[in-house]
């Protein structure tokens, strides 16, 4: 990542409180995508007095402001990850919750391809695949 989401949001001008600044810092080390109670228990990690509502309404202000982006994937919490430039789609294991992000080319082709059929010009799209993984 070219630029972290401590200064995606100075440039977009959003006030960075102490709090704030650990949140963004914890939301962009983040390898995998948190809901907001893990991420509040990573931040706890760091300063014990930021509270779970601060927690929330961080996240809600950086989604709000295309800093994040939400996910819903058919489980009980929505999860998070930073908005970058380069498009990725999921693949979630229904079992453990694992998240696998990937681009695959021929996915891409074939969308185009469909939106095309049907009188469509594809501006944006979004696939979730949900499996177990096969036992060998």
């Amino acid at each position: 990542m070219s630029e972290n989401i401590e200064q995606k949001c100075l440039s977009k001008g959003i006030k960075l409180t102490d709090q704030r600044k650990i949140i963004a810092k914890v939301m962009s080390k983040s390898n995998d995508h948190p809901d907001v109670d893990e991420l509040y228990n990573r931040v706890l990690k760091i300063d014990s007095k930021i509270s779970i509502a601060t927690v929330y309404r961080t996240v809600k202000l950086f989604e709000e402001c295309g800093i994040l982006t939400k996910h819903e994937f058919k489980r009980d919490k929505a999860r998070y990850e930073e908005l970058n430039e380069g498009h990725h789609d999921h693949l979630i294991d229904i079992k453990s919750g694992e998240i696998i992000e990937f681009v695959d080319e021929e996915i891409e082709k074939l969308q185009k391809k469909i939106a095309e059929k049907y009188g469509y010009h594809l501006v944006d799209h979004k696939l979730e695949l949900y499996g177990v993984k096969k036992k060998f």
